[in-house]
C-alpha cells in the first residue's frame, strides 16, 4: 500500500491545510490500486471513477490522487493501454503522465507547539461493519518540532517487535501509517513508538528522545461505543496517548485473555479464573505474596510461557502499587527457584520502576530459597 500524508485541523489551532477538491470530470489515479480513469459523479463522500470501458469503480477521495484537472483534453492516461503501445516508438520509453508537484507549504508555528503533544489513532474504514471492516492507523504530531519516528507491534508471549512503520513526520501533521484488518490484532496487543525531536534550519530547545510502549486492548475494535470522537480527528477513533504536553505517556497494563472471549469465532478458549489472592501479613507485619501461577489461576489453559511471566509480573506490580505509600514496609514475594526467569524479571523491574525500594533474599527458614523480600522506602 502507498502511505500517504495528509492535514486536518489540530484542535481548532490555526494549522496548514491541504485540501485534494476532486471534481466531477477529473482525471484521477487510485493510490492503493492500478489503473484510474475520469470522475463521473461523486455522492456524498462517495466519488465515481469511469475507466476507458465505461465501467464505473466507486472510491474514497482519499485513496485517489488527481493526475488532470476538469475542463482539460484527456491526457494519455486515459488511452487504452494498446493505444498508447502504438504511438510510442520502440526506441523510446512510453511518456508518463505529467503531474503537477504539491505546493511546499511554509511551517507556521504557534506558541503551544513548542511542547510535544503525539496521538496514535485507529480509526475503521466501516464502522458500522466492524466484524468485516479493516482499520487505519495514524500518527499525529501536534508539535512545531518535526519528528524521526518508529511505530512497533508485538503480540503476547512474542520476544520480538516487528517495525510497521517508520520516518519522519513534518510539524502539525497526521500521517497515516497503515491500514490493517483483523487477522493482524494478535501481534498488536503492544504498540510503541521511538522518536527524535527536531528542527530544521533554526535553534531549538532540545526534546529528550523517548521510547512509548502501551498495552492495546484489540477487544475494542469489535465494540461501536469504544470508538470515540476526538479533536484530531474527524471521525470517532480508539486514541492511544504517546506523548501529553513532552510528558511520555506509562505502560498502560490491559487483560490479555479478553481477546479470548472477543474473538471466539476464530478461537474458543476459556479465559483464566483468578484464584482469591494468595496475600497474607504475618506477625512481623511482613506482606506475603505467593507469585507461583498456580496459586494465581485455576485454569492455564492456552497460556503461553510469555503470557504466565507477564501475568506473574502484572501480580507483583498490582502488589507494589498498592504499598508504595507505607514507607518501611516489607514485602515477601514467593517465586520458587525454577531457572531464575521471574526473580530476574522482578529484580529488573523493582530497579526501572521503583528505583528507591531496595530488595534481599528473603528469610530461607520461613521461605524456602525461592523468595525476595522488598523494603518500601
Amino acid at each position: 500500500m502507498i502511505t500517504f500524508l495528509y492535514l486536518r485541523s489540530l484542535k481548532n489551532k490555526k494549522k496548514r491545510h491541504l485540501i485534494m477538491n476532486v471534481k466531477v470530470n477529473d482525471i484521477v489515479r487510485f493510490l492503493n490500486d492500478v489503473g484510474g480513469g475520469r470522475v463521473s459523479r461523486i455522492d456524498g463522500k462517495t466519488v465515481y471513477v469511469e475507466d476507458e470501458d465505461g465501467f464505473e469503480r466507486p472510491a474514497l477521495e482519499r485513496d485517489l490522487v488527481v493526475v488532470g484537472q476538469a475542463g482539460t483534453k484527456a491526457s494519455a492516461y486515459e488511452r487504452p493501454l494498446d493505444i498508447r503501445a502504438r504511438q510510442v516508438e520502440p526506441d523510446k520509453p512510453a511518456p508518463r503522465p505529467k503531474m503537477e508537484p504539491e505546493p511546499v507549504l511554509p511551517i507556521e508555528e504557534t506558541p503551544e507547539g513548542e511542547v510535544l503533544n503525539v496521538v496514535l489513532g485507529y480509526e475503521a474504514r466501516e464502522i458500522k461493519h466492524l466484524n468485516t471492516t479493516t482499520f487505519y492507523a495514524s500518527l499525529v504530531n501536534d508539535s512545531n518540532y518535526f519528528l524521526y519516528f518508529t511505530y512497533m507491534t508485538r503480540g503476547d508471549g512474542d520476544g520480538e517487535w516487528q517495525t510497521r512503520y517508520h520516518g519522519i513526520v513534518e510539524p502539525n501533521i497526521q500521517v497515516q501509517l497503515e491500514e490493517f484488518g483483523h487477522d493482524d490484532l494478535n501481534d498488536m496487543t503492544h504498540v510503541a513508538v521511538q522518536y527524535i525531536a527536531f528542527k530544521q534550519g533554526k535553534g531549538f530547545k532540545l526534546k529528550n528522545p523517548a521510547l512509548v510502549e502501551q498495552r492495546l486492548d484489540v477487544t475494542k475494535f469489535y465494540k461501536v461505543h469504544c470508538f470515540h470522537e476526538n479533536p484530531y480527528f474527524d471521525v470517532p477513533v480508539i486514541a492511544v496517548e504517546i506523548v501529553t504536553n513532552d510528558r511520555p505517556a506509562r505502560l498502560m497494563r490491559i487483560d490479555s485473555g479478553e481477546l479470548e472471549r472477543a474473538m471466539k469465532e476464530k478461537k474458543r478458549m476459556d479465559r483464566p479464573q483468578r484464584k482469591p489472592v494468595q496475600k497474607k501479613v504475618d506477625n512481623n507485619g511482613i506482606i506475603v505474596q505467593d507469585l507461583h501461577i498456580t496459586s494465581l489461576l485455576d485454569n492455564l489453559s492456552g497460556m503461553s510461557p510469555g503470557a504466565i511471566l507477564e501475568y506473574q509480573m502484572d501480580k507483583f506490580r498490582e502488589v507494589m502499587d498498592a504499598n508504595l505509600s507505607k514507607h518501611g514496609q516489607r514485602i515477601v514475594f514467593i517465586h520458587g527457584k525454577g531457572e531464575g526467569k521471574l526473580r530476574q524479571h522482578l529484580l529488573s523491574e523493582l530497579k526501572r520502576r521503583y528505583p528507591r525500594c531496595t530488595a534481599q533474599d528473603a528469610s530461607f527458614r520461613e521461605y524456602g530459597f525461592g523468595a525476595t523480600q522488598v523494603t518500601i522506602h
